[in-house]
């Protein structure tokens, strides 16, 4: 069988392709996005990974199932200071950010 590589594409090629250019606002829309996705996966999983379910995690922060529910399903931003609370406190882990510019 044999592949076409002419038509492979990376994934940034394709994202300028079908969103635009970085800085352009379908883009910048998607980015934000994704990223807030990306957030609420991360904690799902390592909440998981620690086998704790919704209401567990939200008791040990002081805060409600449904809270921790829409965060993890990118229903809701969650403040800063929230989050670490969330990593610190309910997950027993480190929260470590970067900027990239």
């Amino acid at each position: 069988m044999k592949m076409e590589s002419d038509n492979l594409k990376t994934l940034a090629e394709f994202k300028d392709e079908h969103l635009g250019k970085p800085g352009t606002p379908n883009r910048d829309q998607y980015e934000e996005e994704y990223a807030a996705f990306k957030l609420g996966f991360l904690l799902r999983e390592a909440r998981l990974e620690k086998g704790m379910t919704q209401e567990e995690l939200a008791q040990k922060v002081g805060t409600s199932k449904s809270y921790i529910s829409k965060i993890e399903n990118n229903l809701k931003e969650v403040r800063f200071s929230t989050l670490q609370k969330i990593v610190h406190r309910g997950l027993g882990g480190e929260l470590d950010l970067k900027i990239i510019l």
